[in-house]
């Protein structure tokens, strides 16, 4: 069996490189629009979170818990039988519906992150704000934030890579991404490990990377402290 494991890892590469280097493309799309978009929706949730107005921030605290109560795995399936049945005219393909589910996982988390960043800035600069005569939105936009965004930007660059991971439990979809391109080699090749192999070293390679910018950064920041 291992006489064969390096020559076979080199024939899955030679005949395969293409369908990896997709699958490494459709993991890394997926990953950033879950980022991108889950952001957004996060950001707005920690706000909502945050709300004075009692509906809306037992509301946010809902969606977060509930989310964040419940695998990923099963809001993957969630979103994917249910979008097409509620929302026919729209026609949405498979990896449209496995990123709003990631989206929407990701956004509970990135609420958490949020919301964490804006309570870590000094209740005094919040104070001081008010009594220059900001609003709570000045206050909010021109104080509390751009000294929350420190604290939350490397947070989001971890959540980048954990959600790089998560990426993979689509490949029960077959959308395309590395988990997929592995199903294919294996049933095409009868070769289980050494596809799994060069799959997990491409998953390594992409996290790996991503990490140490995310601690540049980090470090960048805390300089500019």
């Amino acid at each position: 069996m291992f006489d064969n494991f390096i020559p076979n890892i080199t024939r899955v590469l030679g005949k395969y490189w293409a369908l990896f280097l997709q699958g490494a493309g459709y993991t890394l799309l997926l990953s950033f629009i879950t980022v991108f978009f889950g952001t957004v929706l996060g950001s707005f949730l920690a706000l909502m979170r945050r709300s004075r107005f009692k509906p809306v921030s037992v509301l946010a605290t809902a969606y977060v818990e509930l989310i964040r109560g419940t695998p990923l795995l099963l809001q993957l399936y969630f979103f994917y039988f249910m979008l097409p049945e509620v929302l026919p005219m729209l026609n949405l393909s498979k990896f449209a519906c496995v990123s709003i589910a990631l989206l929407v996982n990701s956004s509970a988390y990135v609420c958490e992150i949020v919301r964490a960043g804006i309570q870590a800035v000094d209740s005094g600069q919040t104070e001081a704000a008010r009594t220059l005569g900001l609003n709570a939105r000045q206050t909010m936009l021109r104080i509390v934030m751009p000294q929350a965004v420190k604290n939350i930007l490397p947070a989001l660059g971890n959540e980048f890579v954990t959600v790089i991971k998560e990426t993979s439990l689509a490949s029960t979809f077959f959308v395309g991404d590395l988990m997929t391109g592995y199903s294919t080699v294996r049933g095409s090749m009868y070769l289980v490990l050494e596809p799994l192999i060069v799959v997990g070293v491409i998953y390594f390679l992409l996290t790996f990377s991503l990490s140490k910018v995310v601690a540049s950064f980090e470090r960048r920041l805390k300089t500019s402290d």
